[in-house]
């Protein structure tokens, strides 16, 4: 059986899409596998003109995880990062959640204006605040404190929960009114009826609120100053490319690299189905 004009044309179509897709994979691949491979590398020099190496090592890692006192500190940035994020993350979580459910359920005067007012102010980056928040952390003698690095992370999470809001929009108020007419008040419709159903936006939010004080370079810069051992990833990372420890350090850098996307990539595997339809369902309705 001839395949018609229409069959010709759809696989050609598709053909293109899958050459397409595979080079961009390549394309977005090539960054990481470099990486990785460059933290196995035994030769020294920040560059050189081949990808794989020519000897593996694995001293990179342990330069990185026996420098416990020196100038970097790698474990210990680990852990104040671990820090900051978990606590953050609490903390974002349940702001985010209580507020996007207020805003969803209660009907209240100045609702609407708030709502315009919060969605005016998401449409300025959050760095530009950081001089004003380094002055009011300054007064308070909060600067250079992981406390004050969850304080910032935690503050400026209640702006982030339009979509959350959407997500408690889709929940059927009937849910409600019928717990209501059983005697439920409001706390209890909330902990027992429209959490357990809420799984997905509170990962979706929890994901976010973890992985922005893990990335974030701009804010625990101006905040921690010249204080070491207090450094988050980030910063200690950026210290290690000096023009005097680059050329040494690089591969202990890209090392760095591999072990601080090792927990952000496999919570996001574990908790990708959850992730998606967090966003999928709260943008259903504004």
């Amino acid at each position: 059986m001839k395949k018609t004009s229409y069959q010709k044309q759809e696989r050609g179509t598709l053909t293109f899409v899958y050459v397409l897709l595979t080079v961009l994979a390549i394309i977005w691949l090539f960054p990481i596998v470099w990486i990785v491979l460059t933290s196995f590398r035994a030769e020294g020099g920040a560059f050189v003109p081949y990808i794989i190496p020519k000897q593996f090592t694995l001293d990179n890692y342990k330069v990185l995880l026996t420098n416990a006192s020196g100038n970097f500190p790698f474990v210990r940035w680990f852990f104040n990062t671990l820090f900051v994020s978990v606590f953050s993350c609490l903390f974002s979580t349940l702001i985010t959640i209580a507020m996007a459910y207020a805003l969803s359920r209660l009907r209240f005067k100045l609702r609407k204006p708030f709502l315009k007012v919060a969605l005016v102010l998401n449409m300025f980056p959050g760095f530009m605040s950081m001089i004003a928040i380094y002055y009011i952390l300054k007064a308070m003698n909060l600067t250079g404190s992981l406390f004050a690095l969850i304080l910032v992370y935690s503050s400026g999470a209640a702006l982030g929960f339009y979509i959350a809001k959407g997500f408690f929009d889709t929940v059927p108020m009937a849910l409600d009114e019928s717990a209501m007419i059983d005697g439920a008040n409001k706390w209890q419709i909330f902990t027992k009826i429209t959490l357990p159903l809420s799984k997905p936006i509170i990962v979706f939010t929890a994901l976010g609120a973890f992985t922005a004080p893990w990335m974030d370079f701009i804010f625990a810069k101006i905040i921690m100053g010249d204080k070491v051992e207090s450094y988050t990833i980030a910063i200690g990372l950026f210290t290690m490319m000096t023009k005097s420890t680059a050329n040494s350090l690089f591969m202990a850098f890209t090392a760095g690299c591999v072990l601080i996307a090792i927990p952000i990539t496999l919570l996001f595997i574990y908790l990708q189905r959850f992730y998606v339809e967090g966003i999928t369902s709260g943008s259903v309705k504004g």
